[in-house]
């Protein structure tokens, strides 16, 4: 059998500290919360893997969904520099994981999910997270009405962030997301200062994409 909590500490200090996440405050939240948890069971053993774990197979036209790689949602988590009276808004949740962390570092998590199943298990999951609602909604769209936020976090790649999400942020606030696709992709912190957005790179990064978030096509004769 596994010991989920040595895995946990051993994930915290060979994919965590060694890159550059050294915020005491992320690395109690990675250790308090049971990663195992939020995964199916069949997979459970591969809850600490340093990769993406899928939590939802592909099917009637659905991508499949994971959990994103842990050093990376840690270096996205960082880079939002999430105090403790922020509010969050988490999109693209599946089970609840991500939402779970940032719950522990913020006032209040919103975190969005469009698969109903998904959702359903976020909900369970995060039953006991009293700072936690689970929205079931398109993620591309946000929860506008419990906004706006401090902090929007992605939980997969993108190839562009559409202006409804930054219309949810407040002044002040930062919007992490991996931008692009495969190994070209790199995480944008994007900040609205005096209502205007700016983004600057923080680091490359290749995750699943979240659906809903392709890029406006131009016509082609």
């Amino acid at each position: 059998m596994i010991d989920f909590a040595r895995a946990r500490r051993t994930m915290v200090d060979t994919q965590i500290r060694v890159n550059d996440v050294t915020d005491g405050r992320i690395i109690e939240a990675l250790m308090a919360v049971p990663r195992e948890a939020f995964v199916p069971e069949a997979r459970r053993e591969l809850a600490y893997i340093d990769d993406d774990v899928a939590v939802s197979e592909a099917s009637n036209g659905k991508p499949a969904r994971y959990l994103i790689e842990l050093m990376v949602l840690a270096k996205m988590v960082h880079a939002a520099a999430i105090g403790p009276a922020d509010s969050v808004l988490d999109i693209g949740v599946t089970t609840g994981y991500s939402a779970a962390v940032l719950a522990r570092l913020a006032a209040k998590v919103v975190a969005v999910e469009e698969d109903e199943t998904l959702a359903a298990a976020a909900r369970q999951a995060l039953a006991a997270s009293g700072n936690v609602t689970v929205v079931a909604g398109a993620l591309a769209e946000g929860a506008p009405q419990q906004g706006p936020y401090d902090v929007i976090l992605l939980e997969g790649a993108v190839e562009a962030v559409p202006e409804a999400l930054f219309g949810q942020m407040k002044e002040g606030g930062r919007l992490v997301a991996v931008v692009g696709s495969g190994r070209a992709a790199k995480c944008l912190v994007h900040t609205r200062i005096s209502g205007e957005i700016s983004a600057r790179p923080i680091f490359d990064a290749a995750i699943p994409p979240l659906p809903g978030f392709a890029a406006a096509r131009g016509f082609v004769f």
